[in-house]
């Protein structure tokens, strides 16, 4: 059978072997909070690749320490916490996929507690930091956050540049800019959040203005062979007052003449309030619109879990590429099995794991039947 699914896509100057790819997925697992990723990293990561995926995207890593989500994510805005990524890199690469990284700055829902050891805003007294965002307004009860200066502005636009070309470095294939969730570009995108009334708030091209620079700096940086994706959330699922999906489609357009290759379509994540109609591919139409209306490349995530489904979005044209993040982690070897219930012929199979593969299996085939 031929498989959309498992196509290659090129991008730039680099190819993806399928369009099954990891979705960023925060671990909170830099135990010395120093924004260097370890053992677990390399393994978690490594198992993707392994697994047969087409692009491993590293979770958000934070482009300067103010702007981890926790204190215990990961960073790339030294060089131990690059020559760390490096040797994860070598593996992704090693097992035939690409590698991806996340660039990341949480803004005002920054300095929080990691899920199974607290809730809320990460005390100074206990490592945390005063957050910043585009205005002074807290994200639910979360600690008040100090708006940004010009020269606050300028230095998050510097580090995104640095960070990527510490991640070319590094070794990556793709530089993400991450715009979605509610975090610091998020919210310069949102009117719920950005209430400035200078040159970066006010119309969607004010709001708009931080995000350009970055794609523009973070291209610049990129050069022509490495493609720039920029993850958004499509709407704030607060319309009219919100972000909303005509917005994204608008700023998608700007983004692609700022330099960016791939729009990763996400939704939500600004206010703590929003009603989400979560349901299998839920968000899959938001990646159509953005694709379709704004001539870019779009991808699409959202409780996609299954292998002809997955096979559906792409086959149809619906978006380039999926995102998948928590079947990932319940089966990192995903790929592999999609492909056998697809029908699809592959050789990437590991060879300590080839004994383990589908082929000539057609006891396996009949059990599934």
């Amino acid at each position: 059978m031929t498989s959309a699914l498992f196509s290659p896509l090129p991008l730039r100057a680099v190819e993806a072997r399928n369009r099954l790819w990891v979705s960023p997925l925060c671990q909170y697992s830099c135990e010395e909070q120093d924004g260097v990723p370890g053992d677990w990293h390399l393994v978690h990561l490594g198992s993707f690749a392994r697994g047969g995926a087409g692009l491993v995207m590293a979770e958000a890593t934070a482009v300067l320490p103010e702007g981890r989500i926790s204190p215990w994510d990961t960073g790339i805005w030294d060089d131990a916490q690059r020559d760390a990524w490096a040797r994860i890199v070598r593996f992704i690469h090693g097992q035939g996929a690409l590698a991806a990284v996340q660039l990341a700055h949480a803004g005002r829902k920054a300095s929080t507690y990691r899920e199974w050891t607290g809730s809320g805003t990460v005390p100074a007294s206990e490592g945390g930091w005063t957050t910043v965002a585009p205005s002074a307004i807290a994200f639910g009860g979360y600690a008040e956050p100090v708006a940004l200066d010009e020269d606050g502005i300028a230095a998050v636009v510097d580090a995104f540049a640095e960070a990527a070309r510490r991640s070319l470095e590094a070794g990556f294939d793709v530089l993400e800019v991450h715009a979605a969730h509610g975090y610091l570009l998020h919210q310069f995108l949102s009117p719920l959040s950005n209430t400035r009334e200078d040159r970066w708030g006010g119309s969607l091209v004010g709001r708009a203005r931080l995000l350009l620079h970055v794609v523009r700096r973070v291209r610049e940086v990129a050069g022509p062979d490495v493609p720039v994706f920029v993850r958004v959330s499509a709407t704030d699922w607060r319309e009219p007052e919100g972000w909303t999906l005509d917005d994204t489609v608008t700023v998608a357009q700007w983004l692609r003449e700022a330099g960016a290759d791939l729009v990763d379509t996400s939704t939500g994540g600004l206010v703590p309030d929003a009603r989400i109609p979560v349901a299998p591919g839920y968000q899959v139409p938001h990646a159509t619109a953005i694709r379709e209306r704004s001539g870019i490349a779009a991808t699409a995530v959202g409780q996609i879990v299954d292998a002809r489904q997955a096979e559906a979005i792409v086959s149809s044209g619906q978006a380039d590429a999926v995102f998948v993040g928590r079947e990932f982690m319940r089966d990192p070897h995903l790929p592999l099995r999609a492909a056998h219930e697809l029908g699809a012929e592959i050789d990437y199979w590991p060879p300590q794991y080839r004994r383990a593969s589908f082929t000539g299996r057609p006891e396996l085939v009949a059990a599934e039947a």
